[in-house]
């Protein structure tokens, strides 16, 4: 599990080591693994190392000086290195040893921007050390022109690649949020852990790949801001049946979704759930809808009656329902009162109740959780949710209790109790017309065969009501690598909602195959039907 801290805990984290005087040590080990992620990457696209250009864009701060050991480091192994102050001023020390080490600096008080903009244009690797994770707001004065000069720059002639220094300059290390101008990284180079503005949207579209380099203070964090599940976290939660199971055993599930509008919706997200091993779908709703389920979802049961007649140990509910479906948000709300794991999708988002619960999981797009947000007092519209998604997610689980998946590039999982998710395993083709209704196939699938254990979560130090985001987390990472299969299967072209759903059960498979090869089967939990 890759686990992000914020600008604070990390700085904690050094407390002890700075305090006994090895500040200085810390600073070594991060220029040195950031100079060997340089060199690693240059190797991995060709590029030669000797008489490489490189350009550190360096800070008068400890973020400035790690990236001019870095220099130094690079300038020892032959690269012809330049460094541009863009305070006027560097860190003492690390400067000293950038200039033994034969590099050459520019002064950005008394320079030409454009100049300087073009040279670094044109070198082979941008080194990103102007900020680090204690800046608030952004890039300001003549370091802001420089790198808005040198974005233009790179757009007409650049060649080489950025690494960011710990995070990109401008974005914050806490939320993601971010300040133009920033100079997007093709890799982010970053110190002791993750940070969690590099897991959250938009910092993550400036962030490139992210490498973490361990410096000694791992020992020393408290709980992470933000987690992501890997493929082996993956594997250890994905549900299997026992060697006795039966379709009850394995989850039912009930989904209250579709309408004369949008039946699509209703067959999306049946398929959805039944490519992610539930043992039964139950669908209630329209009879001209249920007509279309039954064409294209033989296996599901269509049911009439009210929700309290039908026996499932979740609801999947609101996906293609509209404001004047009155019996379908009837239902949805009556799937809300049952007390049993929920997903609430699109159309039922607007018909729900203030407070919820853990157990219910919302699974809303930026606009929908604007105007979620704007029916509880808030005045957040869509821009202001993409520009600090982590900052929205966590305030709409404070604000309504319950889990909220904020679906996206980086599609974050928010519990009330703290606990967020972020995954991106997807591919942007994923966005598409019906992706999210199989989606909340998929978590519902996994909510209904999640029954009353925990012992699988216990592993990744879940507890309580964290449970349902990280089921919600290991849904959305499960539909991520399903759209990439899909697409990479037809060369990396297009994909729809019906391709990704038919690609789950692959995607399941070999995520279980490659962190678990031949061994044992999982058990699932069984649990009588509610």
């Amino acid at each position: 599990m890759i686990s992000a801290f914020t600008g604070t805990q990390v700085r904690a984290a050094e407390e002890p080591l700075l305090a006994a005087g090895l500040g200085d040590v810390l600073m070594q080990r991060a220029a040195h693994g950031l100079a060997n992620a340089i060199i690693t990457e240059l190797r991995a696209r060709g590029r030669r190392i000797y008489g490489a250009r490189v350009v550190v864009l360096a800070g008068k701060g400890n973020n400035g000086g790690d990236g001019l050991y870095a220099a130094a480091f690079l300038a020892a192994r032959g690269m012809r290195t330049t460094a541009v102050l863009t305070s006027g001023a560097g860190h003492p020390q690390a400067l000293a040893a950038f200039e033994r080490a034969g590099g050459r600096t520019h002064d950005l008080a008394g320079a030409a921007p454009g100049g300087l903009a073009a040279e670094t244009a044109r070198a082979d690797v941008v080194i990103d050390a102007i900020l680090g994770t204690g800046a608030k707001g952004g890039l300001r004065g003549s370091a802001a022109g420089l790198v808005k000069a040198i974005v233009e720059a790179r757009r007409q002639a650049g060649h080489g690649f950025v690494v960011a220094c710990d995070l990109p300059s401008g974005v914050d290390s806490d939320t993601g949020a971010a300040v133009e101008p920033v100079l997007a990284a093709d890799l982010t180079v970053t110190f002791g852990a993750a940070k969690s503005g590099l897991l959250a949207d938009p910092g993550a579209d400036y962030s490139g790949r992210v490498h973490v380099v361990p410096i000694g203070i791992e020992d020393n964090f408290p709980r992470p801001s933000v987690r992501r599940l890997e493929s082996a976290d993956i594997a250890g939660l994905l549900p299997g049946p026992a060697r006795r199971a039966h379709k009850y055993s394995r989850g039912v599930l009930g989904v209250v979704a579709g309408s004369a509008t949008y039946p699509g919706a209703a067959v999306l997200a049946c398929r959805g759930a039944l490519a992610a091993g539930v043992g039964m779908v139950r669908y209630l709703g329209p009879p001209e809808v249920a007509d279309l389920v039954r064409q294209s979802c033989p296996e599901v049961v269509c049911s009439t009656g009210s929700v309290a007649e039908n026996r499932v140990q979740a609801w999947l509910v609101g996906s293609g329902l509209g404001p004047d479906d009155h019996d379908q948000l009837a239902r949805a709300r009556d799937a809300i009162d049952s007390g049993l794991p929920t997903v609430a999708d699109a159309g039922a988002l607007p018909a729900l109740p203030d407070r919820l619960a853990p157990h219910v999981v919302l699974t809303p797009h930026a606009g929908e959780l604007a105007t979620l947000l704007q029916r509880l007092g808030g005045t957040e519209d869509r821009a202001a949710i993409e520009a600090a998604t982590l900052e929205a997610a966590r305030d709409a689980a404070a604000r309504t209790g319950a889990t909220v998946l904020l679906k996206g590039a980086s599609t974050l999982v928010a519990a009330p109790s703290g606990d967020v998710y972020s995954q991106a395993d997807g591919t942007p083709w994923l966005a598409t017309a019906g992706s999210g209704d199989v989606l909340a196939g998929v978590i519902g699938a996994l909510l209904a065969q999640a029954g009353p254990g925990v012992e699988h979560l216990n592993e990744l130090a879940v507890d309580g009501d964290g449970r349902w985001a990280a089921l919600a987390a290991l849904g959305a990472a499960l539909h991520g690598k399903a759209g990439r299969a899909a697409s990479d299967a037809n060369s990396g072209g297009p994909i729809t909602a019906g391709v990704i759903a038919s690609a789950i059960p692959g995607a399941w498979g070999k995520v279980s195959m490659l962190s678990n090869p031949g061994g044992p089967k999982r058990k699932s939990h069984s649990h009588p039907l509610r």
